[in-house]
């Protein structure tokens, strides 16, 4: 049985409770990060624990916890839960005053809700899906314009993947205005070439911190990188095309709309920035 995290407390997984009031499952009121663990080690924790500051900050919301407290509370839960490979889930809500309200409760009172658990996943490095490259579909992207913000409400995202799953493909990646925004849960790119192009940050799409790990290696790899919008269709023309996120690093796409890129298989762009991304993540782990 798991051992978890909630608000200052490691327990047994069935023993962790928080209020049916909790603005994180009334409201949606909160956010969230995740946290790859490999060989036992933090994947870009600093990088995770920034854009979790940034979330609170957008919305207002306290910070219940110290960066090296929040480490810590990290690392205890990989050694208690054993975990090599994995995740740990991190949520942060506006807490709970003890009722229903559209109103903000006063910080001074009410203190947030946090809560961290692990998830026992070996093979991510090994994962077959890499190796074969996701079918994805496209959608309309029906979500709020703050996806910059990495909250809880991820409704549609999990909609958009049950479409994807029902058509037998792997993902969605979901298109406003004619261009591509991101994946349910991931960044998006294309290459031409030896251009690597993804659409540039703003409120419209999560600002990955995979993403910045990659974009900046590729840039270190000698390979060119275009930050800007691009089309379905376009994507569809490309040579090959990959996301990227904390669980699934750089994953090849090898179909989009039932349209094969370049020879249907993971292309050498995305397969060589896969293994120059595990190597450094590796080596850099805390």
């Amino acid at each position: 049985m798991r051992t978890v995290y909630v608000n200052g407390e490691y327990l047994p997984e069935n023993e962790a409770k928080i209020s049916i009031f909790d603005r994180g499952f009334l409201m949606a009121d909160g956010v969230y990060e995740v946290t790859s663990v490999l060989d036992g080690k933090l994947i870009d924790f600093d990088g995770h624990a920034v854009r979790l500051a940034r979330s609170l900050s957008e919305l207002d919301m306290a910070t219940p916890i110290s960066r090296d407290d929040l480490l810590e509370v990290h690392r205890e839960l990989v050694t208690r839960n054993g975990i090599e490979e994995g995740l740990i889930y991190l949520q942060i809500t506006r807490g709970s005053d003890g009722d229903r309200d559209f109103v903000f409760p006063d910080p001074e009172t009410t203190a947030p809700t946090i809560v961290l658990f692990t998830q026992n996943k070996p093979g991510m490095i090994d994962n077959p899906a890499a190796k074969r490259g996701a079918k994805i579909i496209s959608i309309e992207d029906q979500r709020w314009g703050r996806r910059d913000i990495k909250t809880v409400q991820l409704l549609y995202p999990s909609m958009g993947k049950m479409m994807a799953k029902k058509v037998g493909c792997d993902d969605a990646w979901m298109v406003e205005d004619g261009f591509v925004t991101e994946g349910t849960s991931n960044n998006a790119y294309i290459v031409q070439g030896n251009k690597i192009i993804t659409r540039q940050l703003g409120h419209e799409i999560l600002h990955g911190i995979t993403r910045a790990a990659v974009l900046r290696m590729a840039r270190e790899a000698q390979m060119e990188v275009e930050e800007r919008s691009f089309t379905i269709e376009e994507a569809c023309a490309a040579d090959e095309a990959f996301t990227t996120s904390a669980s699934a690093f750089v994953m090849p796409v090898v179909e989009i709309d039932g349209t094969a890129l370049g020879e249907g298989v993971p292309g050498r762009v995305s397969m060589r920035l896969r293994e120059i991304y595990l190597d450094e993540m590796r080596k850099a782990a805390i």
